[in-house]
């Protein structure tokens, strides 16, 4: 059997017969013949009768006589387009991918939508399903996050595989991006079950899948919860030894010891991460990592800021030249303005903070808020504290817009609680105090006195009912 022959057969294997009987019944009727004329003399006309209709698949030398027969290709019958359109339209989305990466997120959705729809016309299920993935990820990347959630959770629906995982990991990281944490939580839950069925659980995939799904628990503020995640990752990673799944796992981590005020150890577990992740291609995560890891030097005590911006302004050059979102590169300006900030050169956190507000979209709350709140931190290290006191108190309107408890949205609170009583302005700094308590999961309780009023009223409104009736 000739390589062509194989690939021939393979593809038998995996259309829909349905989808083949149609073609075959549509070429049939192009040249005006009818279903005896085509069996000709050693088919059945019933036999072609099942065939168009799908309800049997025929044999790759069945099919090869019929795709003579009726003069047309068995490319076209069983992809429905020849094989220079099939590798075509394949291209077509590898270039848009690449286009993605290098952070041509326009050009990427063009080339993609271009190319889906040939697939689609075409009947082309393994290249639609690469289509619709690539335009939500440009989507995303575009900082057109619901409708990036809307093709995702399409696309989810419609797939298995290790394609199932990767659209998982997109759709949990959006849904954590507006701020949706129990649906991001939620993606890890609905897929679990299948990723174990189909023996898929240990798989590099899989532990990326799981660190999305931490980031979504550790932003809710269940830290808990997070660390058996992520000490579970750890350990399959290990077991797998894979450095794509060691160094998620081990990234993660440190996100989890950073919240829990261990920073040395998460710089430990960073620096672990960064290692693995520059021995492979994922320029992407390498530079988000960077950002992390400068933002951790800030942190510690002492920092080391100028570290810290050596890494940051590394990894924002590699970033701006990936698929990153605008949203990405804002916040790893906020993160480098901050680093400015603390060493001392308000001009250029002013430059970059301002920047950065001005580029994240609205339905990102949180990303705006801290944007906002590092613009106004340094605006008041130059001297110009009325601009600041006007920043912090915007930054309080966009995390108003955080709905549900978030730990992310209340540190950024208790920020701006610290930096508003710095300006004098102790009424909004326990406003700010408020919110973060809010955002933290805390509700304000009845008070007794409230409670007695409450019932006070109830009976003289009973009393009121007793009267009138």
């Amino acid at each position: 059997m000739t390589q062509l022959q194989a690939r021939h057969g393979e593809l038998l294997q995996t259309v829909d017969p349905t989808v083949l009987g149609a073609r075959i019944r549509a070429a049939r009727i192009v040249r005006g013949w009818t279903q005896t004329s085509l069996a000709g003399n050693d088919l059945s006309v019933g036999y072609v009768s099942r065939i168009e209709n799908g309800d049997r698949r025929p044999t790759l030398r069945v099919l090869t006589t019929i795709a003579d027969r009726l003069g047309t290709s068995l490319d076209d019958l069983l992809q429905g387009v020849t094989t220079v359109d099939y590798d075509e339209i394949r291209l077509g989305l590898s270039y848009a991918e690449l286009a993605l990466q290098n952070g041509e997120a326009l050009d990427a959705e063009h080339q993609a939508r271009t190319h889906l729809e040939r697939a689609e016309g075409a009947g082309l299920e393994d290249l639609v399903e690469q289509g619709r993935f690539v335009v939500a990820r440009a989507m995303e990347a575009l900082g057109q996050l619901d409708e990036a959630i809307t093709e995702y959770e399409k696309l989810l629906e419609n797939t298995t595989g290790l394609t199932a995982i990767r659209c998982g990991i997109a759709l949990s990281r959006t849904y954590r991006l507006v701020g949706d944490l129990a649906l991001a939580v939620d993606v890890g839950e609905r897929l679990r079950p299948t990723l174990v069925r189909d023996g898929l659980d240990r798989t590099d995939e899989a532990v990326q899948l799981a660190m999305t799904v931490a980031l979504a628990y550790i932003q809710r503020g269940d830290l808990s919860r997070a660390a058996r995640i992520c000490q579970q990752a750890v350990q399959t990673a290990e077991e797998i030894a894979s450095p794509t799944a060691r160094s998620a796992a081990y990234w993660n981590s440190s996100i989890v010891y950073s919240e829990r005020g261990e920073t040395q150890a998460a710089i430990a577990l960073a620096r672990r991460a960064l290692a693995l992740l520059g021995e492979g291609q994922d320029s992407r995560n390498l530079a988000r990592l960077r950002l992390e890891l400068g933002r951790l030097q800030l942190n510690v005590e002492p920092a080391d800021v100028a570290d810290a911006i050596t890494q940051v302004l590394r990894g924002q050059e590699e970033l701006r030249a990936t698929s990153a979102s605008d949203e990405e590169v804002a916040h790893g300006d906020t993160i480098l303005a901050q680093a400015f900030i603390r060493d001392g050169q308000p001009d250029r956190a002013v430059e970059l903070a301002e920047a950065a507000r001005m580029v994240v979209p609205e339905d990102a709350p949180l990303s705006r808020a801290e944007a906002i709140a590092v613009h106004g931190e340094a605006l008041a290290q130059a001297g110009r504290t009325e601009e600041a006191h006007q920043a912090y108190l915007e930054a309080m309107e966009a995390l108003e817009q955080v709905e549900g408890a978030d730990r992310f949205a209340a540190q950024v609170w208790f920020d701006l609680a610290s930096l508003l009583e710095d300006l004098g302005d102790s009424e909004a700094a326990t406003a700010a105090l408020r919110g973060a308590a809010v955002a933290s999961g805390l509700r304000p309780r009845v008070h007794v006195a409230a409670r007695d009023e409450v019932r006070a009223e109830r009976a003289s409104s009973a009393q009121r009912d007793r009267v009138d009736s």
